[in-house]
């Protein structure tokens, strides 16, 4: 049984739309009333599954995914192909903060220690930001903003920062950081994946030359992975992790847009959401 005393945590992976599967694994949460952590930490995508899992906004994130995020204002190749985003977190963030608001109240009524991971672009460090009531829908979108993908970079306290899942793909460390070790981390792939070098990487030197910090962080992203799944499936004696994936099944990818697709793995998140729930109350 997990001892009052120890300090629990909840970390969310990012993914862009493989977050529909925390998006359901946390609705069953907020279902559940399950709530047993001290912190909780987000990155990208995570960080919006989070904040709405506070909020206590259940099927908010389902929306986000299976409606806004499908329009062809959000994604879109030809945009892309002549200089624009491919991913206009412009048009998502406007339009979602209008229609489809983060209840604040409700999230910051108990001042959570809730924290968004973001990457500085000077030095590649990941940067940990408590957001309040005025700050989170621009920390959120500043841990989205992916490299290439999202042409703009954002700023926080005067420094330019991208996506916080370059830096901190999966931010466990942050959370043995503040002291936990009982933890729960809600991943965006299955469980057999392991990063490789992808386009961002082998491009990184050349289109983000201006930025240092952040080639340095693309380059390492996939080591920095790695050695996080290393450390959740064999962590320290005195660490209890509970690793959620998608099963092997899983099937949405960093940009689909076909409905059926994403509403089956919110379903999956659901029901692994049920499995979390009961795979804790034995720990």
């Amino acid at each position: 049984m997990i001892n009052p005393n120890s300090k629990t945590a909840l970390v969310v992976e990012g993914g862009a739309m493989r977050g529909i599967f925390a998006a359901g694994v946390l609705d069953q949460f907020i279902e559940k009333e399950f709530n047993p952590f001290h912190s909780v930490i987000g990155v990208s995508a995570g960080a919006v599954n989070a904040s709405a899992y506070l909020s206590k906004q259940k099927e908010r994130n389902l929306k986000m995914f299976t409606d806004y995020s499908l329009r062809p204002e959000y994604i879109s190749w030809k945009k892309f192909l002549r200089g624009g985003h491919l991913m206009d977190l412009d048009w998502s963030w406007d339009i979602t903060t209008r229609e489809l608001p983060i209840d604040l109240d409700v999230l910051f009524a108990n001042n959570p220690d809730f924290e968004i991971g973001v990457t500085l672009n000077s030095d590649g460090r990941s940067v940990f930001i408590k957001p309040n009531a005025e700050s989170l829908s621009h920390v959120m979108k500043a841990s989205c903003t992916v490299p290439l993908f999202y042409r703009n970079f954002l700023k926080i306290d005067n420094q330019i920062v991208s996506d916080g899942g370059v830096s901190a793909p999966i931010p466990i460390q942050r959370a043995v950081e503040k002291g936990a070790t009982k933890i729960m981390v809600i991943r965006s792939r299955p469980n057999s994946y392991r990063m490789k070098k992808g386009i961002e990487s082998k491009l990184a030197s050349f289109l983000f030359r201006k930025h240092p910090g952040l080639v340095k962080a693309l380059l390492n992203r996939p080591d920095n992975y790695n050695s996080s799944i290393d450390f959740i499936q064999n962590p320290p004696e005195n660490f209890q992790i509970i690793d959620i994936c998608p099963p092997e099944n899983f099937k949405t990818k960093r940009f689909t847009q076909d409905y059926q697709t994403l509403i089956k793995d919110y379903e999956l998140g659901l029901e692994m959401g049920q499995n979390a729930i009961e795979k804790w109350s034995l720990l």
